[in-house]
C-alpha cells in the first residue's frame, strides 16, 4: 500500500493535482507525491488549461485539495494565469507553486495571482510534504530563499523608477514595441533601450514580460 494512503480511521489524505509540462518531471513528482505521508495524487495535467478542465470534470469527492503548479509550461497556459483562474473558482483548491524560477517578478506575480505557497524544485520531499499539508490548511508557505527575497524587497520598498521609466513601463504593458515607444515619446530607440536596461536592473528582472509582471504586482503601473 502506498505511503500516501491514510490508515482506516485516520484523517483523509490530502489530494494533489500535479501540473507540469514535462512528462518525465510529472512522473517524478507523481512518484514523490505517492510516497508522501497522508498525501495522494488526484491527477496530472500538462498545463494550466488542462488543469482547469480536470478540475471541472472531477466530482466534489475527487477534487484536489492542493494544486502543485509549475510556472513556465511551453506553449500552454502558464502557471500564473492558471493560478489566477483556479483561485477564482468557487471553493478553489490551494495552489502551491513548485518551480525552478525564483526571480522577484515570478514570485510576486504568483503570489499576486493567489498562490498560497512557493517552493523550488530542489526542495527535499519532507519540505514538500509539509508545504502540501500547510497549503491544504490555507497557510502560506515560502521556501527560505523565496522568503528571503520577498523580505529583502519589502525592506527595500518599491523600486525607485523615474517618471520616464514608469512611463515606458506603462507603454510596455500596453504592448508597444521599442520603436513605437520611441515615436510616442519623441526619443531615440537607443534611449528606450537604455531606459529598459535601467528598469530591468531596478526590478530585478530580465525580460519585458517579467518587468510588466513586477510593475503590476508592485503597483508601479495599473492593468491596461
Amino acid at each position: 500500500m502506498s505511503a500516501a494512503r491514510s490508515a482506516p480511521g485516520a484523517p483523509r489524505a490530502v489530494r494533489v493535482l500535479i501540473v507540469d509540462d514535462h512528462p518525465v518531471v510529472r512522473r517524478g513528482l507523481r512518484a514523490m507525491v505517492d510516497e508522501l505521508p497522508d498525501v495522494q495524487a488526484a491527477g496530472e495535467a500538462a498545463d494550466g488549461a488542462e488543469a482547469l478542465r480536470l478540475l471541472g470534470a472531477l466530482g466534489d469527492g475527487a477534487r484536489p485539495d492542493v494544486v502543485l503548479m509549475d510556472l513556465q509550461m511551453g506553449a500552454g497556459m502558464h502557471g500564473v494565469e492558471a493560478t489566477r483562474r483556479i483561485t477564482a473558482l468557487p471553493d478553489p483548491p490551494a495552489v502551491l507553486i513548485l518551480t525552478t524560477y525564483s526571480t522577484d517578478a515570478d514570485i510576486l506575480a504568483a503570489v499576486e495571482a493567489g498562490a498560497t505557497g512557493y517552493l523550488l524544485k530542489d526542495a527535499p520531499p519532507e519540505e514538500v510534504a509539509a508545504a502540501v499539508h500547510a497549503s491544504a490548511r490555507g497557510e502560506t508557505v515560502l521556501a527560505p530563499p523565496v522568503a528571503a527575497r520577498l523580505l529583502g524587497r519589502v525592506r527595500a520598498g518599491r523600486p525607485a523608477l523615474s517618471p520616464r521609466e514608469t512611463e515606458i513601463l506603462g507603454l510596455l504593458a500596453e504592448g508597444l514595441a521599442n520603436k513605437q515607444i520611441s515615436r510616442r515619446l519623441f526619443i531615440s530607440e537607443a534611449t528606450v533601450k537604455t531606459h529598459l536596461v535601467h528598469i530591468y536592473g531596478k526590478l530585478g528582472v530580465d525580460s519585458r514580460t517579467a518587468a510588466i509582471a513586477a510593475g503590476l504586482a508592485g503597483g508601479l503601473i495599473r492593468p491596461v
